[in-house]
């Protein structure tokens, strides 16, 4: 089995940016009603505002005063359009059965009944998809690759998020060297806070303790 899992980066920002014709690298915006006060919700913020610390789901009064920030209203239409946009661009490489809607701005792609047609490795492949995101819509994704569901997804949020082309690849073997020590825990797909205390009193902090 040969899974990729892609993510949208910062994607309500990101399709702000690029109506306004803007670098979401370089433009400070966030996704959020500004009429509704400062306590209102940040939907999500552009990657260029990301590297200053900033996150999304956090309040407008939390967002640091001495930027120059961008509000866009949410426009969950415009982002429906783009979202579909970019299935269609899945469905050049694979069939839609082949394809799992996570979210808005994730998706998993089972693989492995096309490697043999395309003769090509998976990360290729992977690389492949991403850059005709790009050139399709302006918007950058990141793509985990793995042998199953869990692997391509912990490959996305812990590796591939973090290198300059946006791939990362586990198996298992891989899995253990990279992910084992990761802490805290709940930065694995599907160990939320709560399960992590439990751990926690159970004297289990890494992946390594639970094996």
């Amino acid at each position: 089995m040969v899974v990729l899992c892609v993510d949208l980066k910062s994607f309500y920002a990101s399709v702000e940016c690029i109506l306004r014709g803007l670098d979401p690298y370089k433009t400070n915006l966030v996704v959020a009603d500004k009429e509704r006060g400062p306590g209102s919700i940040v939907l999500a913020v552009s990657p260029h505002l990301r590297s200053y610390g900033v996150s999304s789901r956090c309040r407008i009064y939390d967002l640091p005063k001495d930027l120059e920030i961008i509000y866009a209203k949410p426009r969950m239409k415009k982002y429906i359009e783009y979202s579909s946009k970019i299935y269609r661009i899945y469905l050049k490489y694979v069939d839609k059965e082949d394809i799992h809607v996570y979210s808005i701005d994730e998706a998993f792609i089972d693989l492995a009944t096309y490697l043999k047609y395309y003769n090509k490795p998976p990360l290729e492949i992977a690389a492949a998809i991403v850059a005709d995101i790009f050139y399709e819509t302006g918007i950058t994704a990141s793509c985990g690759v793995g042998n199953n569901m869990f692997l391509a997804k912990v490959a996305l949020d812990i590796l591939a998020k973090h290198q300059p082309n946006h791939l990362a690849y586990l198996d298992q073997e891989l899995f253990k060297k990279h992910i084992w020590d990761i802490m805290p825990l709940r930065e694995i797909w599907g160990i939320g806070s709560g399960i992590e205390k439990r751990l926690n009193r159970m004297g289990v902090y890494t992946l390594r303790d639970l094996a």
